[in-house]
């Protein structure tokens, strides 16, 4: 056997390929326990809810917006003037949401300016559809807030009709794919963010370029897995992409973590698990309180500086912003920089774009998905 197989055989590597080891595994859960336990002490020179500079003339699309984290996003970054886009699955849900919000701000101001435009994350060719629909007005767009998520607690592996797991295409590829498809006009809206409602849960995330699906049988399904990998892939991906994108575009990347936070994650949880949300309300945020880091990152006018000032000291990861609205830094895995670029790689290829996607669509060059 040559040095090279011993290598690639080793039980080190083969630890690696199947998933994390047990010490970075401890260190991941240790820092989802003190977000849990710490959240609300570390976050405690926050205002609720953290106050909105005028945003007259900003464009802000938020997809998942009809609940959660995402609902309240869409409120009140429209509250303070912007235009937002609800860029959801159920439409009616949100024209209903919209209307309840006209009329309680009837009498404040000028109209909400707000509107719902559908887009399923199951189904890439509806990503395309928005993208391309969206563009097509040739107009700018200032903020793209990737909220939408799904954590099916304890429910047995599914799949897209794409053929992806779910978790997979909702947290991790839709995402990505709309990030890119929508360039053109983020860089019509210069100076522009993409912000990626991310989680702490990434820490103890495993990502298998080889295995985006999780249907190998090296790694052993479960909604946990599903979950978490997909949230180190968007990190991943994010680091990939922050440093493809040239400081001259004005655009801005974050991932970010809302902290442990009362949404409908809860309705699939497990029974017991569910009763011990109602027992400790103290720990949980509210909507309100876990929107913040995602308000902070659309926002705050340091972010272009800090997101610049990495770029230039070639950090090697993207921006991350904490559940407190202060940068931290992203777990040791998402640093693996070489899975990163694999990863980057890989999704771009299921997405059915070319390597070179970014350059091109920066270029202004018409690219299309070829699946």
């Amino acid at each position: 056997m040559s040095g090279q197989e011993a290598s690639s055989s080793s039980p080190a590597r083969k630890r690696k390929k199947e998933g994390l080891g047990w010490i970075e595994w401890f260190r991941g859960w240790t820092c989802v326990f003190e977000e849990f336990l710490f959240q609300r002490i570390m976050a405690s020179h926050l205002q609720n809810p953290l106050p909105l500079p005028p945003l007259n003339g900003i464009t802000c699309i938020v997809t998942g917006s009809t609940s959660g984290i995402g609902r309240e996003t869409a409120r009140q970054l429209a509250e303070a003037g912007a235009h937002v886009v609800m860029a959801v699955r159920n439409t009616k849900s949100a024209q209903e949401l919209i209307q309840q919000w006209q009329n309680e701000w009837s009498g404040r101001g000028l109209p909400l300016n707000i509107e719902a435009t559908e887009l399923d994350l199951l189904s890439l060719d509806s990503v395309v559809r928005f993208a391309d629909t969206w563009n097509a007005r040739s107009g700018p767009l200032h903020v793209l807030i990737n909220n939408a998520g799904i954590f099916a607690m304890g429910e047995p592996q599914k799949f897209s009709k794409d053929g992806y797991e779910q978790h997979m295409q909702v947290n991790h590829l839709a995402p990505s794919l709309l990030s890119l498809l929508l360039l053109p006009s983020l860089i019509r809206g210069s100076p522009s963010r993409i912000i990626n409602v991310n989680s702490v849960m990434h820490h103890i995330g495993f990502v298998d370029p080889d295995d985006m699906n999780l249907i190998s049988g090296r790694r052993k399904y479960s909604s946990l897995k599903g979950y978490s990998s997909t949230k180190l892939a968007q990190v991943m991906f994010s680091s990939i992409l922050f440093k493809r994108l040239p400081v001259e575009s004005g655009i801005s990347l974050v991932c970010l973590s809302p902290g442990a936070v009362l949404t409908n994650v809860a309705r699939d949880l497990p029974r017991f698990l569910q009763a011990i949300y109602a027992v400790i309300p103290y720990f949980i945020f509210s909507p309100q309180e876990g929107c913040r880091s995602s308000i902070f990152a659309a926002t705050d006018p340091q972010i272009p500086e800090y997101c610049e000032t990495l770029k230039a000291d070639d950090w090697p990861v993207c921006p991350f912003i904490s559940q407190d609205c202060r940068p931290t830094k992203p777990s040791e895995e998402a640093h693996n920089l070489e899975t990163a670029y694999r990863v980057w790689e890989k999704t771009l290829e299921m997405a059915g774009l070319p390597l070179d996607a970014v350059e091109r669509l920066i270029e202004g060059e018409d690219v299309k998905c070829q699946r």
